[in-house]
């Protein structure tokens, strides 16, 4: 995402609590905790109780991690997690998160979230369910 995106841009939003025990020497959120704000936007979207997403047996992992930092986020104070699907594939989902305090975007990432068998431990096609259900979501997304 190079251009700067706002909260609206996102269909799925999520909040969490900026802690003291984030923040790092020179007083604002460490980059590490950057990650953790990022997996709460896609937690509540792969398993939601309403709407499971990975059939038993399986499980979300994550492929690619690519994350830009925009501008510092400081304690005390919430943010915003916005979430959307870029692209569904035949086992793989794109998704592009940001995060924001205060209405300024600190934050953009584009993640590959695949679905894993548990037991061989390689890919496995997304249930028709959650490819439906997910196309519903966000149907600018298209198949890659």
């Amino acid at each position: 995402m190079t251009y700067s995106p706002n909260p609206d841009d996102f269909p799925l939003r999520a909040t969490d609590k900026i802690r003291y025990a984030d923040t790092d020497r020179q007083g604002h959120v460490n980059n590490a905790i950057f990650a953790t704000l990022l997996e709460t936007g896609r937690v509540e979207l792969l398993y939601d109780p309403a709407w499971p997403l990975a059939d038993a047996g399986s499980a979300f992992v994550i492929a690619r991690l690519a994350l830009d930092f925009r501008s510092e986020i400081v304690w005390p104070g919430e943010v915003v997690i916005g979430t959307r699907i870029a692209a569904l594939g035949r086992s793989s989902i794109r998704l592009e998160q940001a995060i924001f305090q205060n209405g300024a975007c600190a934050a953009t990432a584009e993640t590959v979230i695949v679905l894993m068998d548990e037991t061989t431990r390689k890919s496995r096609p997304l249930p028709a369910a959650a490819r439906e259900r997910l196309t519903a979501l966000f149907p600018e997304a298209g198949d890659v």
